[in-house]
Order: C-alpha cells, then structure tokens, then sequence
C-alpha cells in the first residue's frame, strides 16, 4: 500500500514539474495536507511567478504553494531587519520568527492589514526583500500566554510538521477504493447532551467528529466496539472547542492515534485552554484526568487548522468544508462531500441560527446536503427563548438596578462565549462601574482579541476599522489572586464580577456567592443554563438558604441577595430557530438525523422534523449505525 501511495504521489509531482518553466528551478515538491508546496532556487520566480502557479491550480484542482528554497533565504537577522524596513511603524510588529525547515517567517502585529498592504503590495515587498514565505498573524489585543505558548510550540515542531503534513498529503492524494456506502455509528452524545462523538465511514476512511467528555461524570463516548479501532482512524474533525466536543481529543494521542485533528485556529487555542483547565481541576479534587499535558501537546503537533469556506481533501474520497456555526469562537459547521458526489453530509455540532453580539447567524451556504445531523438542545415545542435585543436588554437593566443601590453583581458565566458575550453586551450598553473577570475568563477573552475575522461584521468595523474594541474597555479588570479577590470584596464602590463556574458547581463564582449572598443590596444574575442538581438550579428554585463549606464544616448560607435569570442569550438555537435553519437550506434534506439533546428533546424535534419537511428523520440512539446511502 506504501508503494503504491508512494508511486502515485510521484507521478502526481512529475505532472507538476512538467507544467512549469524551466525557470522556476524548482529544488523540491511535497505535500502539506492536501495543499501542494512548491520549493525555488529561483529568486526571480519566487517573487514573480507570474501566472504560473494561477494556470498549475485550474489545470491540477489543487491548492499550490510556492517558496523559496532554504539555501536562497537571507539570513535570519538580515530578514528581520529587511521586513521591519517595509512595514510600516503603525502596524505594530510585535514577534517575529522563522521556520527555517519551512522557508516560512511569521510575523505578528496589531494590525495586520498594514502588514499585507493595500492588494497585497506590502506583502510582495517584504518576499522581495527577505526572501522567507510570509505568514500574517494577528497579535492578541490582551497578551494571550496560551497564544504565546502554542505559537512557539508549532515553530520549534517545524521540522517534524513538514514530515508528519507530507506524509498526510500522500496518503490523500494516494487513491481510492469505489465509494459504495456510508455509515455513522453513534459514539456519544446521542438523546442525551455531553460526550459528543461520532464515527463516519466509507470503504476506504473512518472519520471521528468530535470526542468530548460528560463534564462531572466518568462517562465517556463508546470505543469499545467493533467498529471503532483508533490505529484505523484517518482524521479527527472538531466543530467547537467545550468540553462535551473536544475534551477526549488528548487522551486519543495518548491512546496511540497519531493523524491529524481538523478544525479552526481558535478552536484549536481554546481546546487546549480548557483541557489545561481540566487538568489542574482534576488535580485540585483528587481526580485523575483521562489525559496528560503530553497528549494535549500532540494533539497541537497534528492540527491542521482549516479557514470557514476553504474546500479541504482530508482523505481520498472525503472533502470538508466548514462554515460559521453561529456558536462559540471558530465554531463549524462541518459538512462533508463523500466521494464523487456520492453523498453529501453535514454535522451541526452546536449551533446558533440567531445574531448575537458576537457572532452571525449559523451559515446556510450548501449546495448540497443530503443528510443532516443536528443538534436539538431546545427541541421541544415550548423551548422558545426571548428575543436577542430583549434578552440583552434585562441584562444591562438588571446590572444598573444594583449598581445605582450600591451593589455588587455576581454573574456567574461559562468562561469561553458567554463571558465575551456579556462583556460586550456591558461595554455597549455603557457601565461605568469596574467589571472584574475571575478564574479563566481572562485568558478566554485575550484569545477572543486574536481573532476578531471569526466574530460578527459589527465587531469586525469596530475593531478593524474604527479603533474600538469591547474587550479592551478600560471598565474590565482581571482579578489573579485570592488578595485581589478580597480587595475587591471590601471595597465599597459597586462593581460586577464575572466568574467561573457558570452553574455554582466550582471555582471562583462559589467564593463570591458564599462572601456576597446575605447582603440585599448585591444580586447573582444567571446568564446562562443551570443543569438539574447543581447549586445554581437549586438558587434559581428558589432556595433561600444554601449548605456550604467553611474550614472544614458546612453551614447554612441565607440568601438574601436579589436573583435574577435572564434567558434568551444562549449560544444554541431554540426550537423554531433550528426549523428556520432547516428550511433554508437550499434543499431539503433526504434524511435529519437528531442528537445533542435529551432524550425527549431528541426524539420531539425529529417528529416535528418529519411533520415539517416530510422527509426520514431518526433520533438514532447510543451505539446505533445509520446508513447514509
């Protein structure tokens, strides 16, 4: 099988070298994924191959780099000073390294568009004067450590990078057997909500989308079967970056899968903020984690982080596509196109069919979609939520209210998308008072800063084009140890606190509740779902005295403080925004298939899916497989 890969990928690259001009002196070809790079001696072609690599992608239909081969590189030094001469001051380079065994300098800067230059002049000047492949990265607003960290990690892996993507590009591009069926088998997260895993397959590839964790259980999604075997695997494929979608991902390195993880670059950040999370909390209850740093540092020197829109073979007979899915940042929709147009299926993950202050509706933009698995965390009837504009309105009501009496107002807030969401829906409606962000919420939002192209056309303008970005109001202020914690508990000015865990069941937001719940003047705003048992669903029934620990006994905790929920600024869509996202598609589907949800909620909304589009629609259980064609 090695040969014949082998053989195919050189006949593929001997077309290849036939297409060029003897010019371009072309040193070595090799995959990266499924893109092609091209390496030149030529420093001619290299700044200027005129039409020649446009002409190689219509003729071939593939992605085609090209750069400069190792030897005509200037010297690192030299380059730096060469591209700090072209770029413009105001574009505020902040880091810049090289990948030498990539030909590869990535420089990042506060605002990138300067760096690429009006049609891309900038950018053609600083290959002309460095020789070195430029990458354009945006630095985070708030300095990002795990930013920081994973950048370094993937320049020092560079070498290993251009193996490991070569060896993936070969496989792909290695042909393929007839594509007569495909299956999903349900791994996880299916009519119930967490540990979301699923297993795609057709004769030649086996795809797992998704591999997450039941947060507070030992649950985890089913790999001791038959159809599942983890050296067989070609790729793993992430939608979004919680816990219920990607907190098993490590633990596959681990278990010895070594092929590549898709999905996007913030998803990829965020994972590793969380499973890091997820480890220490672990530590901290006497838990043992199902992973180590060291899986979650493989699972980093395999991704290939994919852009919304960008068509990618990920295996011989499978492309993917993926697209905003309205949820968290760089959260995907992923729709897969199975063989020559054999079939055509596309997986939600978690979805929001709604504008938010962060993020656009969930895309609509396929051509084809026979089968579609989605999501249904609202899918019973009466799941309907308060308009957006509403919702957010209570919020900053409900916030005033509090400061103007004195108080402090304790939000307790899941760390990655409703935190950020909460900021701007604050920053916008104009708080004065100081917002302190406890536990991992700050460093959620200094990742947010990288990537602002993932988040709405109104935060893009403000942030891209009129100077003002949200998260960077001087209103929010971190709060890093237990000392600053008190300082702001004593202090007597009104203030708002944004803390994790968003449902009481741990970390900073229970030391605030427990030091603010018996003043009337403070008040707790629930911005978010509070699962059955948890200290926060038992508030919101109306308890008005909670047990507590403190120094080693329990007390009783009176409530006095003023609760509110404000429901309606969920990041999934309720019962009629995804039967609107289902009748826009294009075309409707042959089948539904339901998941992510319990059970009633599954099976409920696949009924009305039938009822509405009078198609198959199957709330397929645990362990179940479904042909897809």
């Amino acid at each position: 099988m090695l040969a014949i890969v082998e053989e195919k990928a050189a006949e593929l690259f001997e077309k290849v070298r036939a297409a060029l001009p003897s010019s371009a002196h072309i040193s070595d070809i090799r995959f990266e994924g499924c893109e092609i790079v091209l390496y030149t001696k030529s420093k001619e072609f290299f700044v200027d191959p005129g039409d020649s690599i446009k002409n190689m992608v219509s003729t071939f239909k593939k992605r085609i780099l090209l750069r400069p081969d190792p030897s005509i590189c200037k010297d690192p030094e030299d380059a730096e000073r060469e591209i700090r001469n072209v770029v413009p001051a105001e574009a505020g380079i902040r880091d810049i390294e090289f990948e030498p065994d990539v030909s590869k300098v990535t420089i990042e800067a506060d605002k990138p568009g300067l760096v690429i230059g009006k049609g891309g002049e900038t950018l053609r000047a600083i290959k002309k004067a460095a020789l070195w492949s430029p990458i354009i990265h945006r630095a985070p607003a708030i300095p990002s450590e795990t930013i920081k960290v994973l950048r370094e990690l993937v320049y020092r892996e560079s070498a290993f990078r251009k193996d490991f993507l070569d060896k993936v590009g070969k496989r792909i591009h290695g042909g393929w057997k007839p594509t007569e069926w495909a299956r999903i088998t349900a791994l996880g997260g299916f009519r119930e909500v967490g540990r979301s895993a699923i297993l795609l397959q057709t004769p030649e590839s086996r795809l797992l989308l998704d591999c997450g964790v039941k947060p507070g259980t030992n649950e985890f999604p089913y790999f001791n079967i038959p159809e599942f075997d983890i050296h067989s695997l070609n790729a793993i494929v992430l939608s979004h970056s919680h816990m219920d979608h990607c907190g098993l991902i490590p633990a596959l390195y681990e278990m010895g899968y070594d092929g590549p993880l898709y999905c996007t670059l913030p998803s990829r950040d965020l994972m590793v903020l969380l499973c890091m999370d997820y480890i220490e909390l672990g530590q901290r209850e006497g838990r043992t984690p199902p992973f180590t740093t060291k899986g979650i540092k493989e699972a980093v020197r395999h991704c290939i982080p994919l852009e919304y829109g960008e068509v990618n073979d990920i295996t011989p007979d499978i492309r993917l596509t993926l697209w905003n899915a309205g949820h968290i940042l760089g959260s995907a929709l992923c729709h897969f196109h199975i063989g020559e147009g054999f079939h055509n299926f596309l997986y939600t993950g978690d979805m929001k069919f709604d504008r938010t202050a962060l993020y656009e509706p969930a895309s609509t933009e396929f051509t084809r979609a026979e089968t579609v698995l989605i999501e249904s965390t609202y899918g019973l009837a009466e799941d309907i939520l308060p308009r957006r504009p509403e919702a957010e309105a209570a919020l900053a009501n409900a916030v005033k209210k509090t400061v103007e009496r004195g108080g402090k107002v304790l939000i307790p807030s899941f760390a990655v998308e409703r935190a950020q969401d909460v900021q701007v829906i604050l920053a916008k409606a104009g708080i004065e008072c100081p917002v302190w962000l406890d536990g991992m919420v700050w460093d959620a939002t200094a990742i947010h800063t990288a990537y602002p192209e993932f988040m709405n056309r109104e935060i893009q303008r403000a942030i891209l084009q009129q100077g003002w970005n949200p998260f960077t109001e001087p209103i929010f202020k971190r709060i890093g140890s237990e000392d600053e914690r008190k300082a702001v508990l004593e202090s007597r000015e009104p203030a708002v606190i944004i803390a994790t865990a968003g449902m009481l069941t741990g970390g900073p937001s229970v030391w605030w509740l427990r030091n603010l719940a018996e003043d009337a003047k403070n008040s707790m705003i629930f911005v978010g779902y509070q699962s059955e048992g948890s200290l926060g669903r038992r508030i919101q029934k109306g308890w008005k005295e909670i047990p507590m620990e403190d120094k080693g006994r329990t007390v009783a905790v009176p409530i006095k403080m003023e609760i509110t929920t404000v429901d309606g600024l969920s990041g999934h869509s309720d019962h009629k925004q995804l039967l609107n996202w289902l009748a826009r598609l294009r075309q409707v589907p042959e089948r539904i298939l339901v998941n992510h949800g319990e059970n009633a909620k599954c099976v409920e909304f696949s009924r009305m899916a039938h009822k509405f589009f009078r198609c198959e629609s199957v709330a397929p259980k645990l362990l179940e497989t479904i042909r897809l064609k």
